[in-house]
């Protein structure tokens, strides 16, 4: 199996964790259904009807991410504008009508991911790879809000090969609960392990079908589980997708 590789990164990062509203949180890299809005900006699908979650959807798309920076959150205050009910032909000083608000919320610093993508079509996953070999996208990209510039590389495109092993692999992903047998992770020193609650599944219309809990290690160093099957790239890496 084809997998195409690449890497994104920015200054900041926001990836908004769903049981969060008056003080954002952000998951710390993004899930799946954003990195197909990111996939759907590159590629150029049609944004009023979320086409990108049905070309990038997990049915035809395998998506798997590996942390490149250590994992740094930052606050910061952001003034919102209140528009509901108000008249935006008056002016925005008009503290009745327009009234702002500082919403305290969290950053990521400093992002950097690699991104591991294999797709059924090989018409949508030949003219994404082109637009990522040269650097072009149809739409601006951005980590998670459109204020939050991206950059990404071309990295390679490798053939894959499926491996199962009841003995532990280095893994340079993040893995889901569901894909461990028997829960099975190696705790090594000098490493720090997390666990998210992250979407994994959303429908075009951006109803969330399916959450999964992630492991993951935020230095991004490697994870040595025991998986159900993974992926083994041509020069050696092993990866799980999501």
């Amino acid at each position: 199996m084809k997998v195409l590789v690449f890497d994104i990164w920015g200054d900041y990062g926001h990836f908004r964790k769903f049981y969060t509203t008056t003080s954002p949180l952000t998951f710390s890299f993004p899930p799946p259904p954003t990195i197909a809005g990111i996939l759907g900006a590159i590629y150029g699908t049609d944004k009023n009807s979320n086409e990108y979650l049905k070309v990038f959807g997990t049915e035809k798309c395998k998506i798997a991410l590996q942390i490149l920076s250590p994992v740094k959150k930052v606050r910061m205050g952001l003034n919102l504008l209140e528009t509901k009910g108000t008249n935006l032909r008056l002016p925005m000083s008009d503290k009745n009508l327009a009234p702002r608000t500082q919403i305290r919320t969290e950053f990521l610093k400093d992002p950097c991911f690699r991104i591991y993508i294999s797709h059924e079509d090989e018409q949508v996953f030949n003219k994404l790879s082109e637009g990522i070999q040269e650097h072009k996208s149809v739409y601006t990209v951005s980590l998670g809000l459109s204020e939050l510039l991206a950059n990404f590389k071309y990295v390679g495109l490798y053939d894959s090969y499926e491996k199962t092993s009841n003995k532990a692999v280095e893994l340079c992903t993040p893995v889901t609960v569901d894909k461990l047998i028997e829960d099975k992770i190696e705790i090594e020193q000098n490493k720090k392990y997390f666990k998210e609650k992250i979407p994994i599944k959303m429908n075009q219309e951006r109803i969330v079908e399916k959450y999964e809990d992630v492991i993951f290690e935020s230095d991004g160093k490697t994870l040595k589980a025991t998986v159900k099957s993974y992926y083994q790239l041509e020069q050696g890496v092993n990866i799980v997708f999501f």
